[in-house]
């Protein structure tokens, strides 16, 4: 790396961290997010056509993680409309690595469904309709996963902390060394409690209490502090999980 590259990562590095350690910044952050939730602000977002549902920021950051980690498979629990699986599949697609990418729902609807199978990208991806923590669910990802070398988990289904933790425990195996398991919609636990009506996750209960619990027993994971800071905007705040070894 250059003397001016070296320089300006280090700069980076210090503005990150004093930007996670400014109280003003972090109170900013979440009143913006407090006064754009209720305007459903994620759904406004597409990749290659496709709704993504998730922050632009997020969308960032994962690209990054991709980037770097360069998995040959990506696993993602909850499909949605189906814009993640297209992003992930278009990263392969401009990396130029033959990879796979598998999502899970219980639910596929059959116009999502058709567009996803109808995208472009459609070649790389595999999907599962199903709970993601059905025993024969995962029993077809994990066979699918043998001789992958790099693995890369994000977890965005249901988001009640027993699912979640289950969730945490059934796929972070897959989950290969220097690689990233991804825990989606952590933020519902800074978030105000209304914004949880008539759901079954809510304050206490929820993908962050999840991974906090599961952090307890399980020391090939830690929260990726650094990603917290930079990102600010985000709904996976604690989420981002970089695995430390391999699995015993």
């Amino acid at each position: 790396m250059s003397d001016d590259n070296q320089i300006f990562e280090a700069r980076n590095q210090e503005m990150i961290e004093k930007m996670g350690n400014d109280s003003d910044v972090q109170s900013a952050t979440r009143l913006w997010f407090d006064k754009t939730f209720p305007y459903e602000y994620s759904y406004h977002f597409r990749w290659m056509g496709i709704p993504i549902i998730q922050y632009p920021q997020d969308i960032v950051a994962m690209q990054e993680i991709i980037w770097q980690v360069k998995p040959d498979l990506i696993i993602e629990t909850g499909i949605a409309r189906g814009g993640s699986l297209i992003f992930y599949a278009s990263m392969f697609e401009m990396m130029g690595i033959d990879g796979e990418v598998i999502g899970i729902d219980i639910d596929i609807r059959d116009h999502n469904r058709q567009a996803i199978e109808s995208h472009p990208m459609a070649k790389y991806i595999t999907m599962y309709e199903g709970s993601s923590i059905d025993k024969n669910i995962v029993e077809q990802v994990t066979q699918q996963a043998q001789g992958k070398k790099r693995i890369l988990v994000a977890l965005d289904s249901l988001h009640t902390h027993g699912h979640v933790l289950e969730e945490l425990e059934l796929y972070s195996p897959l989950v290969t060394k220097d690689s990233y398991l991804v825990v989606f919609d952590t933020v519902v636990e800074d978030m105000d409690a209304s914004y949880s009506d008539n759901r079954p996750w809510t304050h206490g209960d929820n993908p962050k209490t999840a991974l906090y619990e599961f952090l307890k027993s399980n020391n090939r994971f830690e929260i990726d502090t650094q990603m917290n800071d930079k990102l600010l905007i985000s709904v996976a705040p604690d989420g981002y999980l970089k695995c430390l070894r391999d699995t015993d």
